[in-house]
């Protein structure tokens, strides 16, 4: 056999080992994350009610932080947890309707990995400082509870009132995209905005939080670590300050100053609105209001508080208490650096505001408060379905903030940032579940990736090279041979008809 014979073979084993090894010697595993949902369920354990959210996200995060999508709700039946300290079975019984609820939602094969928290705020904490062993049982048999359930529980606790406006601060600056945003090509980058600050409206009390710097050593707050930065959130308490008790402190000093009078005038309530108060209602615990002490009310007698709907006065009224407060930390001292006043607008979170922007839209936030304060009952009843003692307070809630917008806060109540927070977040009230479970995506394992065999661009095409000349020169070698065939059998012929 001739060398001309044996090459093109040759030729072929060789370019077929030369191709095996840069298949081996060249390639690397390539990671492909698998793009399925996961879910996450929060119970927010509040004063008077308790809802279990769920919450979805994909396996991609953003700097070890999840990016969650969605949210649905379920509100439990019934009052708060907190009311049954001593019946927990209760309390594990009224959950079970939203538990079955979260299965029907979450596929079936994730049950067993959807984290499951419990979180418990208000009088859940009041409850912790004054019957410590009490609560300590309470979160026993609720854990007992939610470990029956097909989630993973992981926790139940008692959340701060700092705590909580930490997380609450979380969820509004992740609604704002202040944390980050998506670039032309849909991939996460940082956002590059100021935080912003969360100004929160309670029964008794308010809370200012913002984020301060880091070597601010005066201003210790909790420490945050999301989407690769860590953030300092500090909250300044307010006490005495929240919707029930401004309304037991104004009342306190109306009847102490118009003692005398059969029926006492209150400037911030709507015309012809009336109320009959008990002294001791709105005289008792450390929020009471004195004034001169020989003058006081019997703690039994009652008053009729009628309503004159005078906005001017109203403000100037509500002025002069704060001015006189000395429980208010953020009215009785100037903005500190911590908090940057000038720089930080505060999102204001309170069901006043929100009929107050709906109703009485304007950028002037002293015109809104006044035209709020001339309102009648029947424009209030008009404009929302809400029990008319709850909208009798509005204008007071309103005049506190606006007081406190004197005070050095920039306050955002109105404008496109609230109407895309107020989109995305739905029920405010509860946004801290949102933040508190953003803050734990980080300690949440992401799912092992599968991988699959890359090779360089280069080697890519050499190998694209190699193995089309190796088609062309076999396709080309069958021709050949196919040639050589037919021309021997069509010169046999030939030799054949030349014999004859």
């Amino acid at each position: 056999m001739s060398w001309r014979e044996l090459l093109p073979p040759w030729l072929v084993i060789v370019a077929g080992l030369t191709g095996i090894v840069l298949l081996c010697v060249s390639t690397k595993d390539v990671p492909v994350a698998p793009l399925r949902t996961k879910y996450g369920i929060v119970l927010d354990a509040g004063p008077s009610r308790t809802i279990l959210f769920i919450y979805q996200w994909t396996t991609i995060k953003a700097n070890k932080t999840g990016v969650i999508r969605e949210c649905s709700s379920c509100p439990i039946q019934g009052l708060g947890i907190s009311n049954y300290p001593e019946s927990p079975q209760k309390v594990a019984k009224s959950l079970m309707q939203c538990l079955n609820w979260a299965q029907e939602e979450i596929p079936a094969e994730q049950h067993s990995q959807t984290p499951l928290y419990l979180g418990a705020t208000a009088s859940t904490g009041q409850l912790n400082l004054t019957h410590p062993t009490l609560a300590d049982s309470f979160l026993a048999a609720l854990t007992v509870a939610l470990k029956s359930s097909p989630f993973n529980f992981q926790r139940a606790q008692i959340l701060s009132s700092p705590d909580k406006e930490a997380f609450n601060w979380v969820a509004v600056n992740y609604v704002l995209e202040n944390f980050f945003k998506y670039d032309w090509r849909g991939q996460l980058v940082p956002s590059g905005k100021e935080m912003a600050g969360v100004l929160s409206m309670g029964r008794t009390s308010a809370w200012l939080t913002s984020e301060v710097e880091e070597e601010n050593q005066a201003a210790k707050g909790v420490r945050l670590q999301l989407y690769g930065q860590t953030h300092n959130v500090h909250t300044r308490h307010c006490p005495c300050h929240g919707t029930d008790q401004l309304r037991s402190s104004l009342l306190s000093t109306l009847i102490q100053d118009q003692r005398k009078a059969k029926t006492v005038s209150n400037p911030c309530w709507p015309l012809s609105y009336s109320r009959e108060v008990q002294w001791q209602s709105v005289h008792a615990g450390p929020c009471a209001v004195s004034g001169d002490t020989w003058d006081i009310p019997g703690p039994e007698e009652v008053f009729n508080i009628t309503g004159s709907s005078n906005a001017t006065a109203c403000m100037r009224l509500v002025q002069n208490l704060l001015n006189s407060s000395s429980s208010c930390s953020f009215l009785t001292r100037a903005p500190s650096n911590a908090f940057k006043p000038l720089r930080t607008r505060f999102l204001v979170i309170s069901e006043a505001m929100d009929f107050l922007r709906e109703t009485v839209p304007s950028p002037d936030l002293g015109q809104a408060v006044k035209r709020l304060c001339g309102m009648s009952i029947k424009e209030l009843v008009k404009e929302s379905q809400r029990s008319l003692d709850t909208l009798a307070d509005y204008c007071l809630v309103s005049a506190f903030i606006f007081h406190l917008s004197t005070k050095g806060y920039t306050l955002d109540f109105g404008g496109s940032v609230w109407t895309a927070f107020q989109k995305k977040m739905g029920d405010t009230s509860s946004g801290w579940t949102l933040g508190y479970l953003l803050s734990l995506t980080n300690t949440i394992p992401l799912d092992s990736p599968s991988f699959l065999k890359g090779i360089e661009p280069g080697v890519w095409s050499l190998l694209l090279i190699l193995f089309v000349t190796l088609l062309t020169g076999s396709f080309m070698r069958i021709s050949y041979r196919v040639m050589v065939k037919e021309n021997s059998l069509s010169n046999r012929n030939s030799s054949v008809f030349d014999d004859n």
